[in-house]
C-alpha cells in the first residue's frame, strides 16, 4: 500500500497539524504523530485553544498555581497557552534542526481583539516571543489592512511571523510586500535572515462555504459549487511563484533569507457532500505547508491519492472558474471582505469564551483553595522546568 502522506511530503508538502492540546502533549500523541504521520509542524489559534482548556482536568494544576498566586485571567491566558506552545516546540525541535529551521515550527495568536491596532499588535507579538522563547516559534498576525504594517515591524524585529487569515489574492500580494519590507529591514538591523521564517496562511474552505451559499440563493450553476476555494489558492500559488522570483527577492535570499511558503488552511471539508481530502490532495504544489484538523489527516492517510503537482497546471482553469462566478453574480471582492471580518470576529468570539472559561476555572481553583489551605504538587513532564517562567 501507498503512504499519502509520505507521498504528499515527497511532493514537497510540508504536513501540519491544526491543532494542540495538553492532553496531545502529555501522552505523546503529538510526538506520535511526528513519528509516524509526517507531522512537521502545528497550528494554534484561539478556538483550539478555547476547546482544548475546556476538556478534561489535563489544565487543573497549572490552574490552580496561577490562582494561589492571584494572577489576572490575561496573564493566566498567556500562561496556559505560552505552556503547550513551548512544550510542542520541544517536541518540534529535532524537525527544526534537521530542516534547517524551515519546518518544526510551532504557531501562537496575537490576541485578535487586536487585529485592527498595529501598534498594539507588535508589542503583543514580541512579549509573546520572549514568553516561549524558542526559535522554532511562529508568531500569527491577521492580514488585515492594519495587521500589514505589523508583520513588517514584526519581522524587523527579527521575529518569524504566520501570516493568518488571508482570503483574497489582493491582500496575498499585500502580505507578501510586507514580507519582504520586514526581511528588508531585519537584514538592516542585523538580523541573521537564515534563522528566520514566514508562512502565509491562505484560507481555502470558508471561501466554498460563502460562495456556495450564495449560488444557492441565487440559482446559480451547480457545477461551480464546491470549487471557488482551490481555484482562489490555486491562483494565488501562481502570485507567489511571481514574487519570489523577483530581483528583489533573490537579493534577499542571497543574504541567507528563505522564501515566505504559502499555507493552505481551513482544510477541514465542511460540506459532506465534498471528497473530504480535495483541500489537500488538488493543492500539492512544492514548498507549500498544508495544515490539517486531525480528522482530514487521518482521511488523506486513508483513502488520499497524490499525483503530484496539481497546483500549476492548473492557472488558466482557476481564472476561468472565478470568471465564470463573477459572470454567475458572485462579487469576490465581497465574498473575501466579509470572510475577513468574520474571521476576526470568530477568533475574538473563541478568545472571548477563552477567557470566560478561565475565568470560572480560576474561580472554582480559588474556592476549592480557601477550603483546604494547601498549596498545589510540583509539576512534571518536560515543560514543567519552565513552569516559573510560563505562569
Amino acid at each position: 500500500m501507498s503512504d499519502a502522506l509520505a507521498d504528499l511530503s515527497a511532493a514537497g508538502v510540508s504536513i501540519w497539524l491544526d491543532d494542540l492540546s495538553r492532553t496531545r502533549l502529555q501522552t505523546g500523541d503529538l510526538e506520535e504523530l511526528v513519528r509516524d504521520k509526517h507531522v512537521v509542524g502545528v497550528t494554534t489559534n484561539p478556538s483550539i485553544f478555547q476547546k482544548a482548556l475546556s476538556e478534561g482536568a489535563a489544565y487543573d494544576e497549572q490552574v490552580r498555581d496561577l490562582a494561589l498566586r492571584g494572577c489576572d485571567v490575561g496573564e493566566a491566558v498567556r500562561a496556559l497557552t505560552t505552556y503547550d506552545v513551548r512544550w510542542a516546540c520541544d517536541v518540534l525541535k529535532p524537525v527544526y534542526d534537521r530542516s534547517d529551521g524551515v519546518d518544526g515550527r510551532v504557531s501562537i495568536e496575537v490576541d485578535p481583539r487586536i487585529a485592527h491596532d498595529s501598534d498594539r499588535t507588535v508589542a503583543e507579538a514580541k512579549a509573546l516571543w520572549w514568553l516561549v522563547d524558542r526559535p522554532n516559534l511562529y508568531i500569527k498576525i491577521p492580514a488585515t489592512q492594519e495587521g500589514l504594517p505589523a508583520i513588517t515591524k514584526t519581522l524587523a524585529e527579527g521575529i518569524s511571523v504566520n501570516v493568518t487569515l488571508i482570503f483574497s489574492l489582493e491582500r496575498y500580494d499585500k502580505v507578501m510586500d510586507a514580507f519582504l519590507a520586514g526581511m528588508e529591514a531585519a537584514k538592516e538591523n542585523g538580523h541573521d535572515l537564515s534563522r528566520m521564517g514566514s508562512v502565509a496562511s491562505f484560507f481555502v474552505s470558508r471561501v466554498d462555504t460563502e460562495i456556495d451559499k450564495r449560488l444557492e440563493k441565487s440559482g446559480g450553476p451547480k457545477e461551480l459549487r464546491g470549487k471557488a476555494g482551490i481555484a482562489n489558492a490555486q491562483l494565488a500559488y501562481q502570485h507567489y511563484e511571481e514574487v519570489f522570483s523577483s530581483d528583489r527577492w533573490k537579493a534577499l535570499e542571497k543574504a541567507g533569507a528563505k522564501p515566505q511558503r504559502p499555507l493552505w488552511a481551513s482544510t477541514g471539508v465542511k460540506d459532506p457532500a465534498y471528497d473530504d481530502t480535495q483541500y489537500v490532495v488538488q493543492l500539492v504544489a512544492p514548498g507549500t505547508v498544508n495544515t490539517m484538523p486531525e480528522p482530514t489527516l487521518d482521511a488523506v492517510a486513508d483513502h488520499g491519492v497524490i499525483h503530484g503537482d496539481a497546483v500549476t497546471p492548473s492557472y488558466a482553469a482557476a481564472q476561468q472558474l472565478l470568471d465564470d462566478l463573477e459572470a454567475a453574480g458572485i462579487d469576490y471582492d465581497d465574498v473575501v471582505e466579509l470572510l475577513e471580518v468574520e474571521g476576526v470576529q470568530k477568533f475574538e468570539d473563541a478568545w472571548n469564551e477563552l477567557i470566560e472559561s478561565v475565568t470560572a476555572n480560576l474561580e472554582k481553583a480559588g474556592a476549592d483553595i480557601d477550603k483546604d489551605g494547601s498549596a498545589s504538587p510540583a509539576g512534571s513532564g518536560p515543560a514543567a522546568a519552565s513552569r516559573e517562567g510560563s505562569a
